[in-house]
């Protein structure tokens, strides 16, 4: 009997702006995923593809975030840059906290494109960050300056050998994925986090002691997708370290993503549970845009 077909990931793009100092593609856009995220899907003998923002000033054709979302059986959101304060209604406290506007308009605009029709979605570290204001929470900036008492959560030097541990929610998803283990320690590469989460997201993971929201997950319901993520980076995990270890996070994602392929394709929907439309209308606005200096 022949095997099922390998499952298709999309996996967000991380960007590179123009630099005119860069000695390589000088002042060109670059588009990248991290080595261990795509290692780390591909460990299940998944096949990955980088979602690339179809915007820009070098833009061609009409290939968009939907198409993408409609080939593809899932998609994870990568780490990196902070999420633009504007985006959950706030101004940036200092300028080094303002991120990066550009790639939050096309994450935000991924997600919306796989959530309205219906396939999983993973996000990890920014991911989680992203998804929460994607769908209306709101983020603490710096968590060391807003959230007095709380744990380091970052540490430039150690960086991902960096830790902390966390408290797993009892009867969550997450503590059904790690039976008899309420405590875990997890890597910490972060300095904003989740302040206000997101309606019909639940929380599966908290920091100890500061109670940080370390993991989420929408609420179950007919017609919603799979949308959960963690703010630690599980494709860091070391096999035989203290770590918790990741098998059972990727394993959960892409069973759904299987149960996704196997279901009758879903009709986009115009309005997917309270997730903020801003991101598309700014991306079909740079599209019309490019189509009109093309012609």
């Amino acid at each position: 009997m022949a095997s099922a077909p390998r499952l298709k990931i999309g996996l967000s793009a991380c960007f590179q702006h123009a630099d005119p100092t860069r000695p390589l593609f000088t002042n060109k856009t670059l588009q990248y995923v991290e080595q261990s995220i795509a290692h780390w899907i591909m460990s299940s003998g998944a096949i990955v593809v980088m979602v690339p923002c179809p915007t820009g000033e070098t833009a061609r054709g009409d290939v968009t975030l939907q198409h993408y979302a409609q080939w593809l059986d899932g998609v994870v959101m990568h780490g990196g840059a902070d999420v633009w304060p504007g985006n959950y209604g706030e101004e940036p406290l200092r300028d080094e906290w303002t991120g990066d506007r550009v790639r939050d308009i096309y994450d935000l605009a991924l997600v919306k494109a796989f959530a309205e029709v219906g396939k999983p979605i993973f996000g990890v570290c920014r991911g989680l960050q992203l998804i929460n204001v994607a769908f209306g929470g709101a983020l603490y900036q710096d968590i060391e300056t807003q959230h007095p008492g709380a744990l380091q959560h970052r540490n430039a030097t150690t960086y991902d050998q960096h830790f902390h541990d966390i408290h797993i929610v009892p009867d969550s998803r997450l503590a059904q994925l790690y039976p008899g283990m309420p405590r875990a320690r997890v890597n910490s590469i972060h300095h904003q986090g989740i302040k206000r989460v997101a309606p019909e997201f639940v929380v599966e993971a908290l920091s100890e002691p500061d109670g940080v929201p370390e993991a989420i997950r929408l609420k179950p319901a007919p017609g919603r997708s799979y949308i959960a993520a963690t703010q630690w980076h599980p494709e860091f995990h070391t096999q035989g370290s203290d770590t918790l270890d990741d098998t059972a996070i990727l394993n959960d994602f892409l069973a759904a993503c299987h149960e996704a392929r196997g279901r009758a394709p879903v009709q986009p929907s115009d309005k997917p549970v309270g997730l903020r439309d801003r991101a598309t209308r700014l991306l079909r606005t740079a599209l019309r845009r490019n189509r009109e200096v093309a012609r």
